[in-house]
């Protein structure tokens, strides 16, 4: 499977680093099987951090048996409660490989700010996340499941 990281610089071998700010699962290597999501994510981060906006792009190689797997097929109450919790600074996952799922984004993250300040219930922001557009990722959390990253290349996805 081919996945997609948006940055300001390629990256040709990945490794944890520690976020500036709490994501959605967590700190972790994130990617997506979305070029554009990735593309748009590099452009964020030039505007943060200057550098040039760039996806570098990866092949998944086969994840072991043994690995801890967390896969969120939709936005549901485990979801939900899982991204504000990350969102809040709670990294609340226990010892896991990889995590994948749909992703709040910009988009999508008003809803979720909404949910998490109790203006809208979990049945109103579950609601309103069904009609929304959402794409994937793919949270590498060890650097074991990092190594399974085969570099392909990386491009420069400015528009």
């Amino acid at each position: 499977m081919k996945l997609y990281h948006g940055s300001n610089q390629i990256i040709l071998q990945p490794r944890l680093l520690k976020p500036t700010h709490p994501m959605d699962f967590g700190q972790g290597f994130y990617t997506t099987t979305n070029y554009a999501q990735a593309a748009a994510f590099a452009k964020k981060i030039v505007k943060w951090r200057g550098g040039t906006e760039t996806v570098s792009i990866y092949e998944l190689g086969k994840v072991p048996l043994n690995f801890k797997i967390i896969h969120f097929k939709y936005p549901n109450k485990k979801w939900l409660d899982f991204v504000v919790n990350n969102r809040l600074g709670k990294d609340v996952s226990e010892k896991v490989d990889i995590i994948t799922g749909p992703v709040a984004n910009d988009d999508v993250y008003g809803v979720v700010e909404s949910y998490e300040m109790g203006d809208y219930t979990e049945q109103e922001a579950l609601k309103r996340l069904k009609v929304k557009k959402l794409f994937n990722q793919y949270v590498f959390k060890t650097q074991e499941a990092v190594n399974l990253l085969k570099f392909l290349g990386g491009e420069n996805a400015g528009i």
